[in-house]
C-alpha cells in the first residue's frame, strides 16, 4: 500500500494508479492528492504501452463525444427563431459600437454562460464580464455590467483597500496592498496563433465600452488584472 506502507495492496486507483490496501487508505490518498478516483479517459499513453483496451477506450470515448455533439445540435435553442433573432440583434448593436462580437454554437460553455443584453430604451449594453486575478489564482464573474462604467469603478469592490469586500480583499491581498499605479488590466487578442499570444492593455480611467471598441469579443470580455512589478508571461501588444 502506497499510503500506509504496511499492508498488502488490494486496490489500484483508476485515476492516479496508486495502490491501496483498504477503504480508509483509499480515502486518505484521495484527500492527500486531491484525486477524484475517476479514470482520465484523455490521459497520455505512449505507443509502447498502448493496448487493445486503450484502443477500445478511445473508441468509446469518441462515441460519447459524438452523442454529446449530436444532442447539442438537436437542442431546442438551436432552432429557436427568437433566440437567433436576439443573438443577431446583439451582434448588430455591437457592430454599430465598433465591437466585433462573435457568438459560439450551442453547447459551448461560454455560450451557455453568457448573459449579455442590450437595453434598447437606454441604448446601453449590460455585459457579462469575467475578471481574472492570476497572482491570487482567483476568478470572478459579473453580470449586468453597464457599458458606461469605468474599469476603475468595476474593480473597486475587488482591489480597493477601503471599498472592497473583506473576504475578497483577503483573497486578493497582494492586489489591495499594491499601489493603484501598479495595477494593469489586460485583455487577450483573439484570432492569433497559439505561439504568438498577445494582450491589449486597457485604460482603467475609460469606460468598458470605450475599451472594447475596435476589438474582437468572443461571447463576453475576460479581463486579466495583473501587477507590473510581478513577473507574468502575458506579452502586451507592441512589446
Amino acid at each position: 500500500c502506497e499510503t500506509c506502507s504496511q499492508e498488502e495492496a488490494k486496490y489500484r486507483c483508476p485515476r492516479c494508479m496508486k495502490y491501496s490496501c483498504s477503504l480508509l487508505c483509499v480515502k486518505k490518498h484521495k484527500l492527500a492528492l486531491s484525486c477524484n478516483g475517476v479514470r482520465d479517459k484523455t490521459a497520455f499513453v505512449s505507443v509502447n504501452e498502448f493496448t487493445d483496451l486503450n484502443l477500445l477506450s478511445d473508441y468509446r470515448f469518441l462515441e460519447d463525444v459524438g452523442r454529446a455533439a449530436d444532442a447539442a445540435a438537436r437542442h431546442l435553442t438551436v432552432h429557436n427563431p427568437t433566440a437567433k433573432k436576439l443573438l443577431y440583434g446583439l451582434r448588430n448593436k455591437a457592430r454599430k459600437c465598433d465591437i466585433d462580437l462573435r457568438t459560439l454554437p450551442v453547447g459551448f460553455t461560454k455560450r451557455r454562460e453568457n448573459s449579455t443584453t442590450f437595453n434598447c430604451m437606454e441604448k446601453k449594453f449590460y455585459w457579462h464580464l469575467k475578471l481574472v486575478f492570476p497572482h491570487s489564482h482567483a476568478e470572478y464573474t459579473l453580470k449586468g455590467v453597464p457599458d458606461d462604467k469605468t474599469l476603475a469603478d468595476i474593480l473597486k469592490p475587488y482591489i480597493d483597500p477601503v471599498e472592497s469586500d473583506p473576504v475578497v480583499c483577503q483573497r486578493l491581498k497582494i492586489y489591495t496592498m499594491s499601489p493603484q499605479s501598479d495595477v494593469q488590466i489586460l485583455m487577450k487578442i483573439e484570432n492569433r496563433k497559439q505561439n504568438s499570444v498577445r494582450y491589449y492593455e486597457l485604460d482603467a480611467r475609460r469606460s468598458l465600452l470605450d475599451n472594447l471598441k475596435g476589438k474582437v469579443i468572443i461571447e463576453y470580455p475576460t479581463l486579466f488584472v495583473v501587477l507590473k512589478t510581478l513577473k507574468n508571461d502575458m506579452v502586451v501588444l507592441g512589446q
